[in-house]
């Protein structure tokens, strides 16, 4: 029996697509607070900080980290959406949930329950939608330096790709069918 040889694999099954490994975001020219995502073939529109993409990342100056982070997973609204199809662990968002932007406080850079007295947060549970689909971008982990920037996300961007605080932002059908391709092995290139 002659066997023909086989085509290469490229590690997925028929019908699964590929996890993606690197996904890369510059500022678009003209507008600092504007970037395109590459993501394989796809180019996808997304919104930077308001101080576009800066190479050192100070608390509250708008800027968006230059770097490469991994996605460390993340949180979705269980009353907006169902959990999105994505190989990144996600959980449920609850409404006490929050992100410790205070460069006092030991838990800075990291989620906390809400209320918390006398510490400034991030609100995760939001009336705007914007953390509907919410990925932390790694930024300022380990070790985190208190000042160096907390809550730097990918998430759904604001109508017109209006600036963020620092995040990374993509039109809510964007991001859902982005998540698809994304793995605990992504890594995000700013800049």
């Amino acid at each position: 029996m002659i066997q023909r040889p086989r085509p290469p694999r490229t590690g997925s099954r028929p019908g699964k697509t590929t996890t993606l490994a690197t996904l890369r975001v510059h500022p678009r020219v003209g507008d600092r607070r504007k970037g395109l995502l590459q993501a394989g073939d796809a180019i996808i529109p997304c919104a930077l900080g308001s101080g576009g993409i800066v190479q050192v990342k100070r608390e509250g100056d708008g800027g968006s980290p230059r770097g490469r982070v991994r996605l460390r997973g993340g949180s979705y609204r269980p009353d907006h959406l169902p959990r999105p199809a994505t190989a990144l662990p996600l959980r449920r968002t609850a409404p006490g949930d929050g992100w410790c932007d205070d460069v006092r406080d030991r838990r800075y850079n990291r989620p906390i329950a809400l209320p918390a007295p006398g510490v400034s947060a991030e609100r995760m549970w939001r009336d705007d939608g914007l953390y509907d689909v919410v990925i932390d971008l790694d930024h300022n982990r380990g070790p985190i330096r208190p000042g160096r920037g907390s809550a730097i996300f990918l998430h759904i961007a604001r109508p017109g790709y209006t600036p963020t605080e620092g995040c990374v932002a993509l039109k809510r059908a964007d991001l859902l069918r982005l998540l698809r391709r994304l793995g605990p092995r992504t890594r995000l290139v700013i800049g």
